[in-house]
């Protein structure tokens, strides 16, 4: 096992494995290292099962300083627990000082390993100095959040020879962990841990309304207890000045907690210092409301949480059907209906559950056709809709409800191109508000219409780098998906927060955008896909049109992308990952049913949407 390295050298081994199984541990064996030579590229490590623990070797005696060099690239990308064997390689003094939880970055290939300017005399013989270099694609930080990153990579490592033992071993390593990207893959894994909104209630008793916010963990290093301190650490930057936690500031897991597992009833005792003591009855099934979120994103087979405070004294126990209850998160949310408008302009559903091809008219003006509509946005409660005109010009909403009056629209806009300077499609969160962005490129407009009113508050937009081309507001209400279109013709995904200030009257605000998918040049088409995911209708530099899922922190989601479909013009799916995800192509509407391929649903159909 090794990092990534750069050229096609022939594999070293240098690492033992344990494989896991049955609850034994199996030691592989171990290989030594060579005692002479220079450093050598090792291949990238292949991909494992996740039962499969990757361990390094510590320092051979009298290694060379090459062997300590390679030595201890490797052991970066081990499963060690502290990366007490990583620091084997170092001094004492560079021992204590290195922190690699404060930064792993990752590169395209792994680093390659250079000499640097080779020292003379007697230096020659006590010091080394190597570069790393590589090609950056993204960062994780000391709160285990994702960033893209491009540009190069370059840092130097000083190797000493200590003068008494004779042993050489790094006296300056890297800022952190440092290792290519299919290592990355194997030893790290996607989590979304959750909050609640800050200024978001819904339903007739005010549910909090869960926040998805992803972070990394080393897979297979005591996964269930990192995500419970991650918590427990509060939010990320990006999501803390929009969401709350209930846990009380200071606290923690009890002191030396480790290898948190459920039970054989799938039940997780979490046992936390003394700081959740005091807590009642009511935050304290808020808290393990956020546990049991969280966690069954490792654990779907979780089924309750239980907290204790010191001296296994019992806070509170919580069921899934209870948390579910008791607040609102996007992905627990089955739509009733697909929507989509028909060949005869009038809007139509169709259960999500039905295989039929036939949809209804809804009830309301806009299922009897008299509006010629572009697009549509049905309210998440599935008892209101918006539609843009034909011309793009004016927003309408109304009720789903027979007799309903259509009005006048409650927004309008003056730009001259009907195709590319007017409104975009609409969009509703979780509270029932609605948004629509203004493409007059004289005046680019965002817009929020609290309820679905007929008052639209003009959203404050940061510096964009072009023109919105279309918007999605998550369900949560916290974050929007914007597509822009640039001046030298790419279309970039941005998520940006949303912030709210419920002492002032200025309205929402979007905060600080960062590209989703960074590696597409043109997103032609995107829909919210999961609480932390979007699915995305795009093309990389050089590439050809794919569909495939990313996450809002701009990382690669694993497994398989959605079946290839070609002439896709808009993209339709839910949170609930259980919905069948739907286009409207070159063949009208479709729709993918999990596990099966592409099926026509209406030739005539365009518009496709599901509540949101």
């Amino acid at each position: 096992m090794g990092a990534d390295r750069e050229g096609g050298a022939r594999r070293r081994p240098g690492r033992a494995v344990a494989y896991a199984a049955c609850g034994a541990v199996l030691l592989a064996g171990c290989a030594s290292m060579p005692d002479s030579g220079d450093l050598r590229n090792v291949e990238s490590t292949p991909r494992q099962d996740t039962g499969v623990r990757v361990f390094a070797m510590p320092p051979a005696e009298n290694a060379s300083y090459s062997e300590i060099m390679q030595g201890f690239l490797e052991a970066m990308t081990s499963d060690d627990p502290r990366y007490d064997t990583a620091r084997k390689y170092l001094t004492a003094d560079a021992a204590r000082t290195w922190r690699p939880e404060r930064l792993t970055t990752v590169l395209a290939d792994g680093p390659s390993i250079a000499t640097d300017s080779p020292p003379s005399g007697r230096d020659q013989a006590e010091s080394r100095t190597y570069v790393l270099a590589g090609n950056q694609v993204a960062t994780v930080d000391a709160q285990q959040a994702y960033a893209p990153a491009d540009g190069s990579y370059r840092t130097k490592v000083h190797l000493t020879k200590d003068p008494k033992s004779g042993q050489w071993r790094i006296d300056a390593p890297p800022e952190g962990i440092v290792m290519g990207k299919s290592d990355f893959q194997r030893n790290y894994t996607s989590v979304d841990k959750y909050y609640f909104a800050t200024h978001t209630r819904v339903g007739a008793n005010g549910e909090p309304v869960a926040v998805a916010d992803p972070v990394f963990v080393r897979s297979k290093v005591d996964p269930m207890t990192q995500m419970v301190r991650s918590l427990l650490s509060g939010p990320t930057s990006r999501l803390e000045p929009v969401v709350r936690s209930s846990f009380p500031t200071g606290t923690a897991l009890q002191k030396d907690t480790t290898g948190l597992t459920p039970d054989d009833q799938n039940r997780l005792t979490v046992p936390l210092n003394d700081k959740a003591s005091r807590v009642g009855l009511a935050r304290c099934t808020e808290m393990a409301t956020q546990l049991l979120f969280t966690l069954r994103n490792l654990t779907p087979t979780l089924e309750s949480v239980e907290l204790q405070g010191p001296g296994g004294h019992r806070l509170c126990e919580l069921t899934e059907e209870r948390a579910e209850a008791g607040a609102w998160h996007a992905s627990a949310q089955s739509p009733q209906y697909l929507y989509f408008l028909d060949g005869k302009h009038r809007l139509v559903r169709l259960p999500t559950g039905s295989t039929g091809t036939s949809g209804a008219p809804v009830p309301g003006v806009f299922g009897e056709g008299v509006k010629d509509l572009r697009s549509v946005a049905v309210s998440r409660d599935e008892y209101t809709v918006a539609g843009v005109s034909a011309d793009g010009r004016g927003l309408y909403v109304t009720s789903m409800a027979v007799g309903a009056a259509l009005g006048n629209p409650v927004v309008t806009s003056q730009g001259v191109n009907a195709q590319h300077d007017r409104l975009t499609n609409p969009s509703w969160d979780a509270r029932g508000d609605l948004w629509v962005a203004d493409r007059d490129p004289r005046h680019q407009r965002l817009y929020v219409l609290e309820q679905g009113g007929d008052k639209p508050v003009e959203v404050a937009l940061p510096d964009l780098p072009g023109r919105i081309e279309d918007v999605r507001v998550a369900a949560d209400g916290v974050r929007v998906a914007l597509v822009v279109a640039k001046k030298d013709g790419k279309h970039s995904l941005l998520i940006g927060r949303i912030e709210r200030d419920d002492e002032s009257d200025d309205g929402p605000a979007v905060v600080d955008p960062r590209p989703a998918a960074p590696d597409m040049e043109l997103v032609t088409a995107m829909s919210w896909a999961g609480d932390s995911r979007l699915v995305v209708v795009g093309r990389e530099q050089g590439g050809v049109h794919q569909m495939r899922y990313v996450q809002v922190d701009g990382s690669t989601l694993e497994g398989p992308a959605p079946a290839a479909l070609s002439g896709v013009k808009a993209i339709a799916a839910s949170e609930d990952e259980r919905v069948p995800l739907v286009a409207y192509s070159e063949d009208g509407i479709v729709r993918l049913p999990t596990g099966a391929q592409w099926q026509k649903v209406d030739k005539d159909g365009t518009a496709p949407v599901y509540p949101g």
